[in-house]
């Protein structure tokens, strides 16, 4: 009886050898799920791109990979969520982060993207964001040993100073308190403008203005509006100091948890959350612009930007300083 069960053992094995492989079931993906952090509104430009980069993921690997995203900052402000991305704290995988949040973590390449008045427009952006330095830049962060990596470059359009009280020029922002995120090219651009920069963090800006914490801070409009800053600091001086750039950042541990298959497909989710970013920008930004302008909001141009950029050229020299030739091709670009 054994002998005849091990011959029929020994059959069945070599018939299940023997099968074709189309015949073997292939294993499926094991499903993920990534949390995203966002420090902005569902409805915010950033929130909206967030939410096409999810149904994109998901469409793409069939659901095998989930994103949740959390909105309105409830991971926490933006250096806090980078903190514990970079920690390793695994309790966020994903999260948009401005470029220069990278700078205090020695993405010292990525702070070019900071350093003020460097792009002329958001064509000008977009060709270095495709370029290949751009793609380089993406990848400093793994470089640096930080344990995140770049997905993909978004924008929310430049970044101007709003105030409690009017102001019609440079000359106003003397004495200034302006709110600036714990950033070294930030706080050299606002004390090269002969204000007091005043580090606040970003989810108490708004009790910060009503309070006179701050007279004032920088934003992209669509931040600006997006958060209601306009009620309590409704002056705008648009001197377009620096684009709102950022990277949508993940994690190693996160990039770990993929399938190559996976991994790809997350990858082309980032590409095409970026092209509806750069569709949308300034599609929204538009509509801002007519819609706090009917709320009150007084915007003051700058028509002429020599006197801002001569009172930025401390900072600027210094932030370009070993990184002239990467520099001079982001400014060849334009």
């Amino acid at each position: 009886m054994r002998k005849t069960m091990k011959k029929m053992m020994a059959a069945m094995l070599t018939a299940a050898m023997t099968l074709p492989m189309a015949a073997v079931p292939a294993m499926a993906d094991d499903e993920v799920t990534l949390v995203y952090a966002e420090v902005n509104p569902e409805d915010s430009l950033m929130g909206r791109t967030a939410a096409a980069f999810k149904e994109k993921v998901e469409e793409l690997t069939d659901g095998s990979v989930k994103i949740d995203i959390q909105y309105s900052g409830v991971l926490g402000d933006e250096a806090t969520v980078l903190d514990t991305m970079i920690g390793g704290g695994g309790t966020i995988d994903l999260a948009r982060v401005a470029t220069f949040s990278l700078t205090n973590y020695g993405a010292k390449r990525t702070s070019l993207l900071s350093v003020p008045y460097t792009f002329s427009g958001r064509e000008h952006f977009w060709k270095f964001a495709d370029s290949e330095l751009g793609a380089e830049l993406l990848k400093e962060p793994e470089e640096t040993g930080l344990g995140v990596q770049g997905l993909f470059y978004v924008e929310e359009g430049f970044r101007h100073f709003f105030l409690t009280e009017e102001v019609s020029g440079l000359e106003d922002l003397a004495g200034k308190k302006l709110r600036v995120s714990n950033d070294p090219i930030m706080t050299g651009m606002v004390d090269g403008l002969k204000a007091s920069a005043t580090v606040v963090a970003f989810g108490e800006l708004y009790s910060a203005l009503s309070s006179g914490v701050v007279d004032g801070a920088e934003q992209p409009i669509v931040n600006y509006q997006s958060n209601a800053f306009n009620e309590v600091a409704p002056y705008m001086i648009k001197d377009g100091h620096t684009l709102g750039c950022a990277e949508v950042l993940i994690t190693d541990a996160a990039m770990a948890k993929l399938s190559e298959e996976q991994a790809a497909a997350v990858a082309e989710a980032g590409k095409y959350a970026s092209e509806f970013n750069a569709d949308l920008s300034e599609e929204i930004e538009n509509e801002c612009i007519a819609e706090l302008e009917e709320a009150g909001v007084k915007f003051t141009e700058v028509e002429d930007l020599t006197e801002w950029q001569e009172a930025c050229a401390d900072i600027i020299n210094s932030s370009i300083e070993g990184m002239e030739e990467d520099y001079q091709a982001i400014l060849d670009m334009q």
